[in-house]
């Protein structure tokens, strides 16, 4: 049942993001860009983390689940370091998966042969 449900809500997620693609004339940087100030407002809020308890990674794979990950950092640093957290809270919290990005960026980088459109 778990399956089911991470489906059914990284699959309406991701829904979202292809109706504001083909309706809208944002670009899909903007979109991204969005999807993830909605996770950390809606982290922030107390709401995102009720998404994940029901779906799992269906909530916290797509990029929503990144802006709730950085809200959290940000209050868990707050908490034990005052108002430092709000500077460092969310980059602790989220190091792992930003030092993989920028690796895997970097090795992909070596191997492929990027051209200009």
């Amino acid at each position: 049942m778990s399956y089911l449900k991470a489906f059914l809500v990284g699959g309406f997620i991701c829904m979202i993001g292809q109706i504001l693609i083909d309706k809208t004339k944002l670009t899909p940087a903007r979109i991204l860009v969005l999807f993830v100030c909605a996770g950390c407002v809606l982290g922030g809020l107390g709401l995102y983390p009720k998404l994940v308890d029901f779906a799992g990674a269906g909530a916290t794979v797509p990029l929503t689940g990144f802006g709730n990950l950085l809200a959290k950092g940000v209050k868990e640093e707050i908490d034990a370091a005052g108002a430092l957290g709000i500077l460092t809270g969310g980059l602790k919290a989220a190091a792992g998966g930003l030092t993989a990005a920028v690796i895997s960026a970097f090795l992909v980088g070596l191997v492929a042969k990027p051209k200009q459109k």
